[in-house]
């Protein structure tokens, strides 16, 4: 047994504040999960209320004497302030592309002789739901006579249009908003269902299944396109998200966890959603195997081979940084938030640069003048304090993240194209987020990749301002029958004549 007098007391109770600390911020963090707010704003502490002071030495004023005392008159002048009225810049004008319909009202009982003057012109929205319609094709038939004996008479109709799905009832309209309410509004199948039967259809569950799949497969040339435009650009930003999916093969709750890797451009405003059975680094390898330019992550370690790559650039994402600080604000005030206001003055010279509009070469060179001895500085002030705090303390975790990662946090400042931070690719994850909680998984591993394809296709349409329905129902039409060498010319961000019209 060991001896009272062995045991460090003052260790065990320096050991007992940390692990006390440490659960504190753990507790504080998943509260903030739960009822926080998600954003990540950081205002800086304004310095406390001086007292107003004259300046004035007190010795100097104890040695002062009162000579004469004259009384000082005034007036008193009041003068009155007109209160303009606040103008109401009244109801915004509806978009111009909406159709109209005028309706006419005229004053009763209008005496012999009233001549009109002008009118009053009030706008209203309006709507109606969703019509359900036939589309009916009638072909005649012809027949036509023979010109001999030994010709035989013909029978001759047109031939029907080309349909997205051989054989099937749903035009492309109908497709296109099957799709687009469940990958873009988010609307599961069944109160899809439920919609029809309002109107008197009872469609069933495995038939709009079976419509979405051979939409997704008709789209996936399309996807295939989409990928290698994104791949021959110079600037990628990566990331990942999780997706639950039913998986037969496995046992007991039959749940799989299986990813979906992103890739955004948010210059030419594209994204590609890749699905993948597992978050390990062949996902990404195998999708950028052949990619050469900027590739821009969080600091999840599957992307760390990419460093040693000689076609592939690196680099990270400050706002990753900067959300450990954020953590670590309750804990260490006083360190973590002279890291955050150095991290805000980067954030405003971006903010900046966005404002005046600069070119990538001006970007840089304002980056160059004004973030990197920012940079320089704070990687200084990292290093010497890191030695000073508790490595396993929120404070030790933010700094060790950002000293490892450092010179991939700054090399945005190499080229006014790059981006501070990886937040387009997280702007674009957002929809899958929404879907989960609504239809809450995938079928089936076939099922997740499908959903990649029309995520990535839609995706592509918001970025660009393109009415997701327009362009779908279109592309659904013209698809079957376009030539498979000039395919992406039917891409989102080709089709400039289907954007919406804005007022």
């Amino acid at each position: 047994m060991q001896a009272t007098s062995d045991i460090d007391y003052k260790v065990l109770y320096e050991e007992a504040l940390l692990t006390i600390a440490m659960l504190k911020h753990r507790i504080e963090q998943l509260e903030k999960m739960v009822f926080g707010s998600k954003h990540e704003r950081f205002v800086t502490p304004s310095a406390p209320p001086q007292q107003l002071s004259l300046d004035i030495q007190a010795d100097t004023v104890a040695a002062c004497s009162v000579i004469e005392a004259k009384q000082v008159s005034y007036t008193k002048t009041k003068v009155a302030v007109e209160k303009k009225p606040i103008v109401h810049p009244g109801r915004g004008k509806l978009p111009e592309h909406l159709r109209r319909v005028e309706t006419v009202i005229e004053p009763d009982n209008l005496p012999e002789g009233s001549i009109k003057i002008g009118e009053l012109v009030t706008e209203q929205l309006e709507c109606t739901p969703t019509e359900f319609y036939v589309n009916k094709f009638i072909r005649p038939k012809y027949l036509i006579p023979s010109q001999s004996e030994e010709e035989n008479t013909k029978i001759v109709t047109a031939p029907l249009p080309v349909q997205p799905i051989d054989k099937c009832i749903a035009g492309p309209g109908l497709l296109a908003q099957i799709l687009i309410d469940k990958f873009l509004y988010h609307l599961p199948i069944y109160r899809q269902q439920q919609r029809f039967a309002h109107s008197g259809i009872t469609m069933p569950y495995s038939t709009l299944l079976a419509w979405i799949a051979l939409g997704c497969n008709l789209l996936e040339v399309l996807y295939e396109a989409l990928k290698q435009e994104l791949l021959a650009s110079n600037y990628i930003h990566a990331d990942e998200t999780g997706i639950k999916v039913i998986d037969q093969n496995k046992a007991g709750k039959k749940i799989h966890h299986g990813f979906f890797w992103v890739y955004n451009n948010s210059h030419l405003k594209l994204v590609f959603f890749d699905y993948q059975k597992s978050r390990e680094k062949e996902g990404p390898q195998g999708i950028l195997k052949d990619y050469k330019g900027y590739l821009q992550t969080d600091g999840y370690e599957a992307y760390d081979n990419f460093e040693k790559s000689e076609h592939i650039i690196h680099l990270n994402c400050m706002a990753h940084a900067r959300r450990y600080f954020t953590d670590a604000l309750p804990t260490d005030k006083q360190r973590a938030g002279y890291v955050l206001e150095q991290m805000q003055q980067l954030y405003a010279i971006e903010r900046s640069c966005r404002e005046k509009k600069l070119s990538f070469d001006e970007r840089k060179e304002v980056r160059q003048k004004e973030a990197v001895p920012i940079l320089e500085k704070l990687e200084k002030w990292i290093k010497e304090q890191y030695v000073t705090v508790l490595p396993k303390s929120p404070i030790g975790k933010a700094m060790a993240y950002s000293i490892k990662r450092w010179d991939k946090l700054c090399r945005y400042t190499l080229d006014g194209m790059l981006q501070i931070d990886n937040n387009p690719v997280e702007n674009s994850i957002r929809p899958v987020a929404l879907g989960r909680k609504n239809y809450l998984f995938c079928g089936s591993h076939n099922a997740a990749q499908r959903t990649a394809i029309i995520y990535s296709l839609l995706g592509s349409c918001k970025m660009h301002g393109i009415d997701p329905y327009v362009w779908l129902k279109d592309i659904l039409t013209r698809l079957p029958m376009h030539p498979i060498n000039k395919i992406k010319e039917l891409l989102p961000h080709n089709c400039k004549p289907l954007q919406v019209p804005t007022s």
